[in-house]
C-alpha cells in the first residue's frame, strides 16, 4: 500500500513537530506500507527526516500564501492522490471527496465559543470561526478521524451532532526524549530565600486562554506574604492585548523584574533547558486539544500546578495541584499548597514523571498507522 499526506498548511509549530517525529518513529511496513508520500512547501519538507520508503512531493504553489495552497489542494492533490491508497490530512483540511481519508483534529479552539470569545471582534476570532467551518466539514466527510484526547473526541462530537465523524480513534503524541528527566530531589520551601527563590516555570503562547497574568498576580501575592517565590514565561506573544496584560501585572508588581520574569520566545530545539533548570511547573490554559507542553513538564519529573479545564486532568490524572485558571484566589491557594508541602511536590513530581512514560512518538506512529491501515482496508476509493 503507498500513504499520501497531505502536509500543504503545516508551516510550523505543533502539527510540523507531530508529522516529523510521526515518521521519524514509523515502522510503515510493519502496517503494510511500502511507500509513504508527503506533499508540502519546502521549509516543512525540509524539517522531515529521511527514509529509504519517504516521498517528498514539492510544489512551488506550497511555499505561496493560503489562496496558493487552497488552488493546489483542488486542482493537483486530487490527481496525486490517485495513486495512494489512503490519503492522511494532519491539518484537516484536504478535499472531502478524496477516499479513503483520515484527518486528524489538532485544534480545539474552533470548537469552543467561550474560548473563542475571548479575542473579541477581531482577525482571529475570525480565523476560527472559518476554521471551524473547514474542520467540521473535514471531521463529518472523513472516513476516520484520530482525536488526541477523550475530551477532544467528546466535545468535538458533541459540537457536530449528525455530522460526527463515522469513524474514530484516539492517539495521543509523544514526547522527546531530551525533555525526559528523572524527577530531582525536591529543596524544602525553608531552604529557599528572597534572593534563591523556588524556581517556577510557565512555558507557554501569550494568548488568551493562556492566562499568563491570572499566574503573575498569584504568584506576586504569594511573594507579598512571605513566600519565597519566582516565576519565568518562556513563550511568543501570540496576541497583543494578552501580552500587554501580563506585563501590566508585572509593572504593578514587580517593575525590577525580581521574580515576574518574561523570557519570551525560545527555540522548540532548546526549550527543554528551561525545563532543566526549574523546580515547579504551571500550566494555566483553558483550552488545549492534547497539552504538549503539559507532558513535556511530566517528562521533565517537575512537580506541577495545572488548571482543571478540559484534557488537562484527563493527561495529569492524580499527579498534580489543580486550579481555576481565571481565579486568582484559586491559583494562589495552589501554588501555595505545593510550594509548602515538600512531600507533595515530591510526589506529584514523581507520578507525573511516572504517567509521562505512555506518550511516546514509537506508540503514537504504530497507531497512527495501524488505523491509516484499517481505514485503507475497510473504507472504498474515490
Amino acid at each position: 500500500m503507498i500513504l499520501g499526506i497531505d502536509a500543504s498548511n503545516l508551516r510550523a509549530g505543533g502539527g510540523l513537530t507531530h508529522l516529523a517525529e510521526l515518521l521519524r518513529a514509523a515502522r510503515p511496513e510493519a502496517f503494510g506500507f511500502e511507500r509513504v508520500v508527503v506533499w508540502s512547501g519546502r521549509r516543512t519538507l525540509d524539517a522531515l527526516p529521511q527514509a529509504p520508503w519517504l516521498t517528498l512531493g514539492h510544489s512551488p504553489l506550497l511555499d505561496g500564501p493560503l489562496p496558493a495552497r487552497v488552488l493546489w489542494q483542488r486542482a493537483h492533490l486530487p490527481r496525486l492522490a490517485r495513486d495512494v491508497d489512503v490519503l492522511l490530512s494532519p491539518g484537516g483540511t484536504a478535499p472531502p471527496s478524496l477516499h479513503p481519508q483520515v484527518v486528524i483534529s489538532q485544534n480545539m479552539l474552533p470548537f469552543d465559543p467561550k474560548e473563542r470569545g475571548r479575542y473579541g471582534a477581531s482577525w482571529p476570532h475570525a480565523r476560527l470561526l472559518a476554521l471551524r467551518v473547514v474542520h467540521g466539514r473535514a471531521f463529518s466527510h472523513a472516513d476516520g478521524v484520530i482525536f488526541l484526547t477523550e475530551f477532544a473526541r467528546d466535545r468535538i462530537c458533541l459540537a457536530l451532532g449528525d455530522a460526527r465523524p463515522r469513524e474514530t480513534a484516539i492517539v495521543p503524541h509523544g514526547v522527546d526524549a531530551r525533555f525526559r528527566a528523572a524527577p530531582r530531589p525536591q529543596r524544602p520551601l525553608a531552604d529557599c530565600t528572597a534572593d534563591d527563590p523556588l524556581r517556577l516555570l510557565y512555558v507557554s503562547v501569550v494568548s488568551p486562554y493562556k492566562h499568563q497574568w491570572v499566574v503573575a498576580e498569584a504568584v506576586a501575592r504569594l511573594r507579598a506574604q512571605g513566600l519565597p517565590l519566582a516565576i519565568t514565561f518562556v513563550g511568543a506573544e501570540e496576541n497583543p492585548p494578552s501580552m500587554a496584560r501580563l506585563r501590566e501585572v508585572m509593572r504593578r508588581h514587580d517593575p525590577a523584574g525580581a521574580f515576574l520574569n518574561l523570557q519570551g520566545a525560545v527555540p522548540f530545539a532548546q526549550v527543554h533547558r528551561s525545563y532543566q533548570q526549574a523546580e515547579l511547573f504551571v500550566f494555566a490554559s483553558s483550552c488545549e486539544n492534547m497539552p504538549n507542553i503539559l507532558i513535556e513538564a511530566m517528562a521533565a519529573g517537575l512537580p506541577i500546578a495545572c488548571s482543571d479545564r478540559g484534557p488537562m486532568p484527563e493527561v495529569l490524572r492524580d499527579a498534580g495541584a489543580y486550579f481555576d485558571p481565571e481565579d486568582v484566589g484559586d491559583t494562589a491557594d495552589a501554588l501555595r499548597r505545593l510550594a509548602e508541602d515538600h512531600a507533595l511536590r515530591t510526589r506529584c513530581a514523581a507520578r507525573a514523571w511516572e504517567l509521562a512514560g505512555q506518550f511516546s512518538w514509537a506508540r503514537c506512529a504504530d497507531e497512527t498507522l495501524a488505523f491509516l491501515a484499517q481505514t485503507a482496508a475497510r473504507a472504498p476509493r474515490s
